[in-house]
């Protein structure tokens, strides 16, 4: 095979024991490799009903055929499984160097079934593969175990995957980092690597990826960049401000989530953005393998920050450090209500150490705020004030939720479940399980309904038509009208999952579109892919997908969105007045994908994808 290896790794926590398998090739061709031939592998092996965290899920670590090629921005790989927060089939991305360092191991996928009876980590060296004991790394955080790993296996240039505190203590909403600072983050799959007892996977490759046409790769990779480099957010806004350019755009449009979604506009989005950042507290740009972009912030904290203590772990104070990108720093900042920069980094920071998706953590921050400030929750059950805007409570959350210290275990659990333990569920903001990203729904009508239809919980990734309605690529739609949002909901979410099968970033698609990807992955695979069989494999993932959920219970009821999102307009700026018209949407939606009008894959439609062999809800 080209661009895949042509193996995997599957591996037995409980017993301890591995073996090699061939990737199968029909899948890998109809699936193209990352999160499409994970979720295949997932869908034929694991019952959609199980646990979560018993040892019958399975983890699935999944590049792409891409992935480690010197395509631009070939650093992706999919953590897929079932969510622990959600329930849902779970598809959680990230970037780095682990992805490539699993190829150049020899392996397509790691497929982790079963619970070690103690902890452990898994050390795979090219093809020498130990389940080895973990006991000594179990209770450190993420950048120690990254150190430690790496010099007690003295290969300094071994590429950690690990779990922090967090993954350990069953964090709902627990990640996996990688390279210390980049994370498969939402979903909950840190907590699903904590309950099979797996603190870390080390990987350290010597082999390379084999491209079926070399000359025409580079060809295709070489005009690729060339567009890149010129368009205006690939090519200055990512790499000059980061993601946090989009800080002051979101919220200069009325878009900008703010205090739990109370609000749309945020007073201090100023302090907290890409340009502040830039100006203040920027040391340099970092990028993933092969990344041509580089949007990634080296960031120091500024003075007077020390007044952010952390009693347990002082050894966390750090001068610098990642991030964060424009989805924490809105979910740490304007959805918490915060405004001081360096709060926001260090509870950014503490959430990388400790190994949580900080997307939730501040959602659910400030739905508990807006639980405190209505009188629901009192100093007696919080332990300190948690009024909007408090910076101390963040930072202090931030690390006590990790450890499940106090009223952080109510906030481990997520906001879904936080707001209907006090008898509020219309406070939670989010679909499924998952909160939401940071765009309200009410002002971009196209992203309420991605929200509500995303397989895995509300999700920006996988259908980003802030694209085209905010920023006009690749044509500008009016964000307030539900006209066309349905059609623009579909092929987004089919194209991304193309590229994260692929192993290629989601940020590509801001400068090129799939007719440009497709070439370099027809060069390094050898199959003579079209543009249209590309379309339909991201179809086809997102169809089995659809039917996994199906199958764990999830229907056409759970795509819906809040009652506040629905029903309570936007109370102050450009926006004033809007509600999310979901219902005007969401059948059209249905049509488009050749589904029921309550949401389900019809038989046709299952047999145009080649999903017949799949029992239907």
């Amino acid at each position: 095979m080209h661009g895949w290896t042509g193996r995997i790794l599957r591996v037995n926590l409980t017993t301890g024991t591995h073996s090699v398998e061939a990737t199968r090739a029909d899948w890998a061709r109809d699936y193209i490799g990352g999160r499409g031939l994970g979720v295949r592998y997932l869908c034929e092996e694991v019952d959609p009903r199980v646990d979560p965290e018993s040892p019958e899920n399975k983890l699935i670590f999944a590049t792409g055929p891409l992935t480690g090629t010197n395509a631009s921005c070939g650093a992706r790989y999919m953590v897929i499984t079932k969510g622990a927060q959600t329930g849902t089939i779970t598809t959680s991305n990230s970037g780095g160097h682990w992805g490539p360092e699993l190829k150049f191991a020899g392996y397509d996928m790691v497929i982790l079934e079963g619970r070690a009876p103690r902890p452990v980590y898994l050390w795979i060296h090219n093809d020498q593969v130990e389940v080895r004991d973990a006991a000594h790394l179990w209770g450190k955080t993420v950048f120690e175990t990254d150190d430690q790993l790496r010099g007690e296996l003295a290969q300094p240039d071994a590429i950690i995957a690990c779990i922090g505190p967090a993954g350990e203590n069953r964090v709902r909403f627990a990640a996996i980092l990688n390279d210390k600072h980049r994370a498969a983050g939402r979903s909950g799959v840190g907590a699903v690597m904590g309950s099979k007892n797996l603190k870390a996977i080390a990987v350290r490759g010597t082999g390379g990826v084999s491209l079926a046409d070399p000359v025409g790769f580079l060809r295709a990779q070489w005009a690729l960049k060339a567009k890149l480099k010129a368009h205006p957010v690939t090519g200055e806004g990512l790499p000059v401000y980061g993601t946090e350019v989009l800080m002051n755009v979101i919220n200069e449009v009325g878009a900008l989530p703010t205090r739990n979604f109370t609000e749309a506009q945020f007073a201090e989005a100023d302090a907290i953005g890409g340009e502040t950042l830039k100006e203040t507290r920027l040391l340099t740009n970092k990028a993933c393998f092969a990344c041509t972009i580089a949007c990634g912030r080296v960031n120091k904290l500024g003075e007077g920050s020390d007044k952010f203590a952390v009693t347990t772990h002082p050894r966390n104070w750090k001068i610098a450090t990642e991030g964060p990108e424009y989805e924490p720093a809105w979910a740490l900042g304007a959805d918490t209500g915060v405004g001081d920069l360096d709060a926001v980094i260090k509870a950014n920071y503490l959430c990388n150490e400790l190994g949580m998706d900080p997307i939730s953590l501040g959602s659910t921050i400030a739905a508990a705020m807006e639980l405190y400030e209505t009188g629901v929750l009192d100093d007696s059950v919080t332990g300190m004030p948690l009024r909007f805007g408090s910076s101390e409570a963040l930072v202090h959350l931030a690390e006590a939720t990790a450890y499940r210290e106090g009223f952080g275990a109510e906030i481990a659990e997520g906001a879904m479940r936080l707001a209907q333990k006090f008898g509020q569920p219309d406070l939670f903001m989010g679909v499924k399980g998952s909160e939401f990203p940071a765009y309200d729904p009410r002002a971009v009508q196209g992203m309420g309904l991605g929200y509500a239809t995303s397989n895995r919980g509300a999700c920006h990734l996988k259908s980003y038509t802030i694209a085209p309605e905010i920023l006009g690529i690749p044509e500008k739609l009016d964000p307030t009208v539900p006209d066309n949002k349905a059609y623009w909901t579909k092929l987004f979410q089919d194209v991304t999952g193309v590229f994260d099968a692929a192993g290629l970033c989601v940020f590509l698609t801001f400068g090129i579109g799939l007719e440009d990807a497709w070439p370099e992955l027809a060069c390094a695979t050898g199959i003579p892919y079209t543009l249209e069989d590309l379309l339909q494999a991201g179809e086809r993932i997102w169809n089995l997908e659809r039917l996994w959920n199906e199958r764990a219970g999830f229907t056409g009821k759970d795509d819906t969105l809040p009652k506040r999102i629905l029903q309570e307009p936007i109370p102050a700026g450009p926006m004033k007045g809007r509600v999310n018209r979901l219902g005007e949407m969401l059948p059209e939606y249905y049509r488009l994908r050749g589904w029921t009008t309550d949401g389900s894959p019809t038989p046709e439609k299952r047999q145009e994808l080649g999903l017949t062999g799949l029992p239907a809800r």
